[in-house]
């Protein structure tokens, strides 16, 4: 390899891992907002228009998968071969022939949503739901072109399209979904339209998002047209040309030029096994708005009632999404990390990293259910204004440390190239939550839908997490990965219990009056904060996290460290 290619190669390393970082930011900004936006909403519009919200999303989300198919990921592959190969102009093809694909299949999913929104809320037993259902829809027409450019772009190794329509995306859907909220219920409109408002932030988030990553083709395309009349044949956006690869399809696109129906059939080919994979969370997230209300009114209850209900039980994935979110920001540096390690035939690398992200998982995933389910309560009354729905909230919250074993565990299947494990495990769940939501709520309501949840993920989880280790090779110390964590985190939930019992007697004591809501603001930050300390503590005095791991962290060295020595705390 002669000095330029190696700088080349130098730089397109340090282009890479600038691309990961900028996606992977915006993806959390973007989830962030997504996900926390769930509050305000019950908040302002109650639980009944959050129950809609809650059971149309899910299918909205699912419909979309189904749309697009796995379609960027493909994209983003096939460009990056032709790309690879200097090949500017298929890979401009692959955008044009996966973009008409994609607006038949979103046109054809628009139709079903629309046109069967009744028949929709009909399965559902929740004809409240077929605003919702009608306003999503025209979000299909949007969002396939728009996964098409940033695969394409991604293709490039440009993440900054993709980033930047990420955010602005989520941006304006909020901003509309609180804007109509706001306008309808001042109007006096009823739940349904209420419901169908917030759902339609959904379509203008996509057409902004859109819009964006038009922006960015017209200005690369323009910049094309400048290059090309100075310079010749000149790559569409501003990156550094990888040098050829030995890919086979890059070669073969040298040779002969592939008919557009044979590219449709080799994206097909490749899209859909990770659509299988993309549905399957959807699908088990999907079951609880299919089966709920229907059950919910076996349970006693008519529609509205059921529909608020439904919103009682939502109270809890907000939070339990966010460690899930934490979990997916793991995993994106997990999958190649683990996918390198073993096409260098480097076993112990392979298997101390496996070891640790799992080992990190159980670490985090079980202080988190722990933690949330300990505070339900309180944390239900701040966020949500009252404790209803505060046990299946607290069962809820156990579902953190499964989905995020899942999530872990998974990708590490995925690094080893066990794609479709990972998603029959989550339908193996699904298939699950649906006998255990059929026995539990008629009986018990939201609480037996919530421990239905419970067993659901951790059929998932463990199974997940059974093939990783068997695949691995890890065998994880009983005592130090299993026992003493149980051991923290036993600490952690009673020293919860002492803030959650003894302050509120304590303010009454000091008569210190407060709103239920500032109270239980109070209690449930007070006890993130007591618990979190005591927790950390007792990782490193028990040694569930060494001495050395902790030196891996730069902002712990030196002092930070030098202390918790001196106080006995780490060995």
């Amino acid at each position: 390899m002669n000095s330029k290619q190696k700088l080349q190669d130098k730089q397109m390393g340090s282009m890479l891992l600038k691309g990961a970082v900028v996606l992977g930011l915006a993806t959390i900004v973007s989830k962030l907002i997504g996900t926390m936006q769930k509050i305000p909403l019950q908040n302002m519009a109650g639980d009944a228009v959050f129950g809609i919200y809650n059971a149309v999303y899910p299918l909205y989300i699912l419909i979309l998968f189904l749309a697009t198919a796995g379609f960027p990921l493909v994209v983003s592959k096939f460009v990056s071969e032709q790309v690879a190969m200097q090949q500017y102009e298929e890979a401009r093809r692959v955008l044009k022939v996966a973009s008409y694909v994609l607006i038949a299949s979103g046109f054809t999913c628009f139709l079903l949503l629309f046109y069967g929104a009744d028949w929709l809320a009909e399965l559902m037993d929740a004809k409240q739901t077929s605003l919702a259902i009608r306003s999503v829809s025209f979000a299909l027409l949007l969002v396939p072109v728009m996964s098409a450019l940033r695969g394409y772009y991604q293709g490039y190794q440009n993440m900054i399209p993709t980033a930047v329509s990420q955010v602005i995306e989520q941006t304006v859907r909020v901003a509309t979904m609180f804007g109509l909220l706001l306008l309808f219920m001042h109007w006096g409109y009823g739940a349904d339209w209420v419901a169908a408002g917030a759902t339609f932030g959904s379509v203008t988030g996509a057409a902004a998002g859109l819009i964006v990553m038009l922006v960015y083709h017209r200005k690369a395309k323009r910049k094309d047209e400048r290059d090309q009349s100075a310079a010749g044949a000149l790559t569409p956006v501003e990156t550094i040309t990888p040098h050829p690869s030995d890919s086979a399809h890059g070669l073969q696109s040298l040779q002969t030029r592939e008919s557009d129906w044979s590219l449709v059939r080799r994206l097909l080919l490749y899209a859909l096994p990770i659509c299988l994979g993309t549905i399957s969370l959807p699908i088990l997230t999907l079951v609880d708005s299919f089966t709920l209300p229907r059950l919910l009114k076996l349970h006693g209850l008519d529609e509205t009632e059921a529909l608020y209900q439904f919103g009682l039980y939502n109270h809890g994935l907000p939070l339990v999404q966010l460690v899930a979110m934490m979990a997916s920001s793991i995993s994106a540096a997990l999958v190649p990390s683990i996918a390198a390690a073993k096409l260098l035939s480097e076993p112990e690398i392979l298997r101390n990293r496996a070891s640790t992200a799992l080992r990190l998982t159980w670490v985090i995933g079980l202080a988190a259910s722990v933690g949330l389910s300990v505070l339900a309560e309180p944390l239900n009354v701040m966020f949500y204004k009252s404790a209803d729905g505060s046990f299946a909230m607290s069962l809820l919250s156990l579902t953190a440390l499964f989905s995020t074993l899942n999530i872990i565990a998974g990708s590490v299947l995925q690094g080893f190239g066990a794609v479709v494990a990972p998603a029959l495990y989550l339908l193996a769940a699904a298939a699950a939550k649906i006998a255990a939501n059929a026995a539990l709520v008629p009986h018990w309501g939201i609480d037996g839908a919530a421990l239905a949840a419970v067993g659901a993920y951790a059929l998932a989880g463990l199974l997940a997490l059974a093939h990783a280790l068997r695949a691995t090779g890890v065998t994880p110390a009983i005592g130090r990965a299993v026992i003493k964590p149980l051991l923290c985190v036993g600490l952690m939930a009673a020293s919860l219990l002492a803030v959650t019992h003894g302050l509120p007697a304590l303010l009454g004591a000091l008569s210190v009056a407060l709103p239920p809501r500032g109270s239980a603001t109070i209690v449930a930050l007070a006890g993130v904060a007591v618990g979190a300390l005591v927790y950390i503590l007792a990782l490193v005095r028990l040694g569930v996290v060494s001495a050395a791991e902790l030196e891996q962290i730069p902002k712990l060295r030196g002092k930070p460290l030098a202390l918790l020595r001196k106080v006995g705390l780490l060995r």
